[in-house]
């Protein structure tokens, strides 16, 4: 069998994009770089959905959290996280590690916050130089109500709104500039579609001027370097080029389909998935469940662990187990990357074989029959949306 990967993260990436990062290479100090740099990070703009600055760091999504930390804040601020997962919480363990006084906000894994809830907490912190939270939750596949908690911040503090857009931009509805928020970093494995190794921090004017009075230390991760060498069509150190070579033709292929597409492509996913894996007896974990990935609680009885692991020695078929206590508890498929309906039907098959093999029986085909079902049943109500 054929290898097929669902991990929300990295995601599966299009022939397209592989054939692109196959050609010769690039020099990174080249005329010919800079112009195509230069087109790059105009398409990165409009994927996310702003007319600020995206910087492109060679690093993993953490790296940029690192980066949208340090350069904006200063010793011994006060910090508002909101930690609802591994992510959540990764916000406060880079701030604490920075010396910043992190005032945390935990939610159970699973369940998010509304704009109204979080409020009460920021107006007890009125003096927070910043928010820090996530869009979607990738530990727990929820998603958060940023735009609305973005909102709370605007009305009601002089703090910058830092956001973990890692599984979301490109994949859930975001706006940027309407929304009117601060940083965002994401990731290339990610909405971007492409293999890891890159993150990407757009960063409004509101934020640039707290980065003149950062004092925490940054060296490779200086964004005010970075933003320099941006505005020169380069970057400070030596890019991940064919990595830029593959994003330039991913982003050409999601910007000429455009972002309803894609939104509207993973919102099916999703609504099938956790329809249908309902309906065949299994739970979903998040009550908020984000589009970018579905997480599911592995049936009493059953060792999530082995089960993932027979997955992908019977059928070639890789998904993420949980993470910290949610080890064996559940798995998680992602929606985002270049997928469609029949992948999302042959992901099913094979777990209705692993579950069988493991001695916890699905009535054979409910599972696929069923998210196939729903797949249907909601394109025909959305006909025409995307």
């Amino acid at each position: 069998m054929r290898p097929r990967l669902f991990t929300p993260g990295p995601t599966q990436i299009s022939d397209e994009v592989v054939h692109a990062m196959a050609q010769n290479m690039v020099h990174h100090r080249s005329s010919q770089f800079k112009e195509f740099f230069a087109e790059t990070s105009d398409m990165l703009r409009k994927f996310f959905k702003t007319n600020y600055d995206v910087l492109t760091l060679t690093s993993s999504g953490s790296g940029g959290m690192e980066g949208a930390v340090i350069n904006f804040l200063s010793r011994g601020d006060k910090v508002i996280t909101i930690e609802g997962g591994k992510f959540g919480q990764r916000w406060g363990e880079i701030a604490r590690a920075y010396g910043l006084e992190v005032i945390p906000v935990e939610i159970v894994w699973g369940e998010s916050i509304s704009p109204e809830e979080f409020k009460t907490v920021l107006m007890q912190h009125k003096d927070a130089k910043a928010v820090m939270f996530t869009h979607s939750e990738t530990s727990t596949g929820t998603a958060f109500d940023i735009q609305g908690i973005a909102k709370v911040v605007r009305e009601n503090s002089d703090a910058i709104t830092i956001i973990d857009g890692v599984t979301s931009v490109g994949v859930l509805p975001f706006f940027m500039d309407e929304w009117d928020l601060d940083v965002v970093v994401a990731g290339s494995q990610k909405g971007a579609m492409i293999p890891p190794g890159l993150a990407f921090v757009a960063v409004s004017e509101r934020a640039w001027q707290r980065a003149d009075s950062s004092d925490l230390p940054k060296y490779y991760f200086n964004f005010k370097k970075a933003r320099k060498s941006l505005h020169g069509q380069t970057t400070p150190f030596t890019p991940a080029t064919m990595l830029l070579i593959g994003l330039n033709e991913s982003l050409k292929t999601f910007l000429a389909k455009g972002h309803e597409h894609y939104w509207q492509k993973y919102a099916a996913l999703s609504y099938a998935m956790r329809n249908g894996l309902t309906v065949a007896g299994l739970e979903i974990f998040s009550k908020n469940p984000s589009h970018a990935l579905t997480a599911v609680k592995v049936p009493e009885g059953v060792d999530g662990q082995k089960f993932v692991k027979i997955l992908r020695d019977n059928y070639n078929v890789t998904v993420a187990g949980g993470q910290e206590f949610l080890k064996g508890k559940i798995f998680r498929v992602s929606h985002m990357g270049h997928y469609d309906q029949l992948d999302m039907m042959s992901f099913v098959t094979a777990m209705e074989l692993a579950f069988r093999d493991i001695g916890w029986a699905l009535e054979p085909g409910i599972a696929a029959h069923n998210v196939q079902k729903f797949y249907m049943e909601f394109t025909e109500k959305t006909a025409g949306q995307g």
